[in-house]
């Protein structure tokens, strides 16, 4: 099985999510921390799928 690059807006988005659940964590931004792991594991399984199928 090989895998395949995300597509830009797929790695993107993944950034941004976690980037968003780091910053909430680190207190820059006011979320509740479980929120804040959950948008970083959403980012992970984003990029995970993203590189698993092809055309993501």
């Amino acid at each position: 099985m090989g895998l395949t690059p995300p597509s830009f807006p797929m790695f993107f988005i993944a950034t941004l999510a976690g980037g968003a659940g780091l910053a909430a964590r680190l207190g820059f931004l006011h979320l509740p921390t479980p929120f804040a792991f959950v948008l970083v594991a959403v980012a992970f399984v984003l990029l995970w799928i993203a590189c698993i199928f092809r055309g993501l």
